[in-house]
């Protein structure tokens, strides 16, 4: 049996866990698409929001500020991540849990969002449609699903950001954005075909966010 451990880091490595949000930070244009994560899932006026993969609590920590009456629950497989975000101002109203993102800690149908940024590109296609298929098992009718990940790149320059990316993330995980597969898992896992709400060019390719409402 495999002693290697079944969530991936932040960054792709653990060597790179300690310079994940700098490297966000300086690539990943993150004022064009935080910000519409965070409005798209508290435009829904959630009660529980789980942010899936939550990283360094970059958008877990925003999303508990503008709903303080929620329960936002941040799930990371990665505990040295989660140590970053502890250890961040507003910390303390995110419910931080140690769980991995096809086997989440919480029960049928008692979530109101699920949300996830760069995430899938880490996973293998199988896992990718558990992940898919996890959220929504514990979306409540009329919940929402956030995705915020690469998308297909736009042109030759996108292509080659996003070739760089996946020199460090793995081509068989990656691939599935570049074909531009992931709205199409979405779908598979039982989701109503996902929006596209914002298309970003970032250093390191396309950026997309994609919304799909749970019917009532």
């Amino acid at each position: 049996m495999s002693t290697e451990p079944r969530y991936v880091p932040a960054a792709g490595r653990a060597s790179l866990t300690r310079f994940y949000d700098l490297g966000v930070r300086l690539t990943m244009r993150e004022g064009q698409w935080r910000p519409l994560v965070v409005e798209a899932v508290a435009d829904l006026r959630p009660t529980v929001v789980v942010d899936v993969g939550c990283g360094t609590g970059s958008l877990s920590i925003p999303i508990a500020e503008v709903l303080p009456d929620a329960r936002v629950v941040g799930v990371d497989g990665d505990p040295e991540v989660l140590a970053i975000a502890r250890s961040k101002p507003g910390a303390e109203a995110v419910e931080w849990t140690e769980g991995l993102a096809d086997s989440l800690p919480l029960s049928n149908a008692d979530v109101d969002v699920v949300v996830t940024s760069l995430v899938l590109h880490h996973l293998p296609r199988e896992t990718k449609r558990e992940m898919l298929a996890e959220a929504r098992r514990v979306l409540r009718p009329g919940g929402r699903l956030v995705v915020a990940d690469w998308g297909v790149p736009q042109d030759i320059v996108a292509s080659a950001g996003f070739a760089a990316l996946q020199l460090l993330d793995g081509f068989p995980t990656t691939n599935d954005n570049r074909r531009g597969l992931i709205p199409r898992l979405i779908i598979e896992t039982g989701f109503p075909e996902a929006r596209l709400l914002r298309r970003t060019r970032t250093a390191l390719g396309t950026f997309d966010v994609l919304v799909s409402d749970v019917p009532r």
